[in-house]
């Protein structure tokens, strides 16, 4: 019994280390999506690999890039950051169609409740004059509204449609 216990007690020690230096991947969502001027056309993701924490995704602002790497590696547990997120190319003709479509999309009465809250689901992402949608919806209506939607806007050359439909969660 007492070496059962002792050999409880030691692999509880030996396991501290990785039990209280593990990244919390809800802080890290938390942090990126409370960044200054993350906007509907943006994209963040994140991995986490032990200790290690690799962003991904696209921002329109390269303040955003490095803004995000920042508050990442302050998360407790990050031991090292690789920060892979694209900054997309400035362009007026990109904004145009970014503010077109996000009239496009959230202007669908059908998708307007995806417009309330501090960050809508639906991300537009505009490189050069295609369009990727990013993020989540309820249905599967919903998706291909916005696809047609974004379709719809003069200047667009294609859209790639990455929404997923999350079934069994309110997104409105």
């Amino acid at each position: 019994m007492k070496k059962s216990l002792m050999g409880l007690a030691i692999a509880m020690l030996l396991a501290a280390p990785s039990m209280f230096g593990a990244v919390n991947a809800d802080k890290v969502r938390k942090e990126l999506v409370t960044l200054p001027f993350y906007s509907i056309f943006d994209n963040l993701s994140f991995r986490v690999d032990g200790s290690t924490v690799t962003l991904m995704g696209s921002v329109t602002r390269p303040t955003l890039k490095s803004s995000a790497a920042n508050v990442t590696a302050r998360v407790e547990g990050v031991e090292h950051v690789v920060n892979q997120i694209e900054v997309l190319p400035l362009s007026p003709n990109d904004d145009r169609i970014r503010w077109a479509t996000a009239r496009a999309i959230y202007g669908q009465t059908a998708l307007n409740r995806y417009a309330m809250g501090a960050q809508p689901p639906i991300r537009i992402i505009v490189k050069n004059g295609d369009v990727r949608l990013e993020g989540i919806v309820g249905t599967e209506m919903d998706r291909n509204i916005a696809f047609l939607a974004a379709n719809g806007v003069p200047g667009v050359f294609t859209v790639e449609n990455h929404l997923r439909v999350e079934r069994g969660r309110s997104v409105s």
